[in-house]
């Protein structure tokens, strides 16, 4: 994915040098869209993370009556097929990353610089399964349903084509689901967070970084071709509690009578390659 758009940007580039685009100034305002591939870079290796004495710090291992590892079967980067850790997990989703945005630019000399804000949607589904000894799986799926992105950008250019660097914040909407086979405990969000059992949609913040090419094609039209990483810290949104009505020597409130927590690992990354049109004013 990376290559592709990497290719996209040397095509514009080679486009530039054969235009008959007028001769334009980036100074403006504009408004567009893009569509292309959003893709998950390390879905594969995510963890879920523990805190058995409730004190807000994910660093614990849940431990058997006997002091045995719980949860030595260990993780996978996906959702659960079945209870057995052998068997595996389901892969993840990537999608179309597409979208629109509006923005505004200034150029002095070579240098242009400005401001954009996108509203886009990746229809990714990133899951990731802890397995205990009992044997049970305790999943949890997130679902992106929509990133805005808050960001400057910069970059030197011609009359023809400009190349810039953009960053900053993001807000993700993101729709959380916890599933497990353990029937012999009870399971609630935490106090601090939101995600319920049957799924909830929840906010998450981040940031935004990547570069990109424009190509003029003529006074009002102009070609972009972007790459983009999005990173959205929505962990807390996933925590959910173990507590009883399990016996005192069930691994869960083992430590503490008020359960154990659990916790996603990783935060929310994504990636995206697009190409769009942009309309200026």
């Amino acid at each position: 994915m990376k290559r592709i758009a990497l290719a996209g940007m040397c095509a514009f580039a080679s486009l530039a040098l054969g235009s008959t685009a007028q001769a334009q100034n980036w100074t403006g305002a504009y408004v567009g869209g893009s569509v292309g591939p959003g893709f998950q870079p390390k879905d594969g290796s995510e963890t879920v993370r523990f805190d058995t004495n409730l004190d807000r710090t994910f660093t614990d291992t849940v431990r058997t009556a006997a002091g045995a590892n719980a949860f030595s079967p260990g993780f996978c980067g996906g959702l659960a097929v079945n209870a057995i850790a052998a068997n595996g997990c389901t892969s993840d989703e990537d999608g179309i990353d597409f979208g629109g945005r509006a923005g505004y630019d200034w150029q002095i000399g070579r240098l242009a610089f400005g401001g954009v804000v996108d509203v886009s949607r990746a229809d990714l589904i990133d899951s990731v399964t802890a397995f205990s000894t009992t044997p049970a799986f305790y999943a949890f799926t997130r679902e992106l349903n929509a990133v805005v992105g808050f960001r400057g950008r910069a970059g030197v250019g011609n009359n023809r084509l400009l190349v810039y660097g953009t960053a900053g914040s993001a807000w993700g909407n993101v729709k959380h689901v916890f599933t497990t086979s353990n029937r012999v405990n009870t399971f609630v969000p935490t106090e601090r967070d939101r995600v319920m059992v049957d799924g909830s949609n929840d906010r998450a913040w981040g940031y935004q970084a990547g570069g990109g090419v424009e190509l003029r094609l003529g006074r009002r039209l102009s070609l972009v071709s972007e790459y983009l990483f999005t990173s959205l810290d929505d962990r807390e949104q996933s925590g959910i509690r173990s507590q009883g009505p399990a016996p005192a020597t069930n691994p869960f409130i083992l430590v503490n009578s008020s359960g154990t927590d659990f916790q996603r690992a990783e935060k929310f990354e994504l990636q995206s390659a697009r190409v769009g049109l942009s309309y200026r004013f």
